[in-house]
């Protein structure tokens, strides 16, 4: 299995996520069965890397599902986001200085899943 590291290197090349490579980001991530910090991190990278970009269809459903999975399906606010959880939101959402179309719609799937966001992440939704 690739390092996450070879694996962002070959996507970055071209600077667009086709569907192959949605597939064997996929097969990375959730080998374990579940996302992990280190996972959360790359998917963002990522995204902050190719936003803009004509990436599949694909990609934009597996970043909302992985991240959705990260931040709700832990054991410490299993189904909630708690502080740390929106605070990470919040910084690597803001981090490259904008709400791309991916981050926009995590958004929204959080909040239609949840019925509500934590205010510091519902306000970057208006």
């Amino acid at each position: 299995m690739k390092s996450l590291e070879t694996l962002k290197k070959e996507i970055l090349a071209d600077g667009v996520i086709d569907a192959a490579e949605v597939i064997e980001i996929q097969q990375v991530i959730y080998a374990d069965g579940k996302i992990e910090q280190d996972e959360a991190d790359f998917l963002f990278e990522l995204n902050d890397a190719v936003s803009g970009q004509k990436n599949h269809q694909a990609w934009q459903d597996l970043f909302v599902k992985a991240i959705s999975s990260f931040v709700l399906d832990d054991e410490g606010s299993n189904g909630d986001i708690d502080e740390d959880e929106a605070a990470y939101l919040l910084e690597q959402i803001q981090g490259d200085g904008q709400l791309d179309a991916n981050e926009r719609a995590l958004l929204v799937h959080l909040k239609k899943t949840l019925g509500s966001l934590p205010k510091e992440l519902n306000d970057l939704l208006n």
